[in-house]
């Protein structure tokens, strides 16, 4: 089961993650054109960035915070993982719940950068109104073996659209957390699962397995 969590972890950020590290010539109100062109610009900066390739962990972290992370809705987000619990939680506890699963997701995308080797991206039909402000975007990634489902959900807000959830082969990543944070909360309180994120991102990050 580890195996199989660590390996959609990084089918996850092999095209998830979404930096443009060149200048951004998506168009931004268009929510397929935008994952599109992030999605492709950063996967060529990856595969060109020998540092992050070798496992540069600090790099990956600043390059994820900075070009991946203002373009997804944390609150939506966090809220979305915490389930019914956000409600109980107070204004402190959601803010430190939303910095916390922030730096949890930064550190598993850093993590999981080192891994983007020979991937593409290949864009699905949009279904989807003009009108519409939620959407969701689905694409494929290709490389070596079958293809991987890899959709988006996005929230168009006043600064454009947000990403707030993605989905690999099915399984919602809000879902998969809000399973094992309710498991906690009611074992040990929603400062019992702010302090277990707290514990577990104060470990140090995992650089890039070797070669050979």
């Amino acid at each position: 089961m580890n195996s199989t969590k660590r390996l959609l972890l990084r089918l996850i950020v092999s095209a998830a993650a979404l930096s443009p590290l060149a200048s951004f010539a998506a168009d931004a109100s268009a929510p397929d054109q935008l994952i599109r062109q992030l999605s492709i610009e950063t996967l060529d900066a990856v595969k060109s960035d020998k540092a992050i390739q070798g496992g540069d962990v600090g790099k990956i972290m600043e390059l994820v915070d900075s070009k991946v992370m203002p373009h997804v809705d944390f609150q939506r987000i966090t809220a979305s993982a915490v389930g019914r619990f956000w409600r109980q939680a107070t204004p402190e506890q959601k803010q430190r719940l939303q910095a916390e699963f922030k730096t949890l997701l930064v550190r598993t995308y850093a993590g999981a950068l080192t891994q983007v080797k020979d991937q593409t991206i290949a864009m699905k039909p949009m279904r989807a109104a003009p009108e519409d402000t939620e959407v969701v975007v689905r694409t494929e990634i290709r490389g070596k073996g079958d293809p991987i489902q890899l959709d988006y959900r996005l929230e168009k807000s006043d600064s454009g659209w947000k990403i707030y959830d993605v989905n690999v082969l099915g399984i919602w990543l809000a879902d998969q957390y809000r399973n094992s944070f309710a498991q906690e909360i009611n074992a040990k309180g929603i400062d019992g699962l702010i302090k277990s994120l707290a514990d577990r991102n104060a470990r140090p990050a995992a650089s890039a397995p070797k070669k050979g």
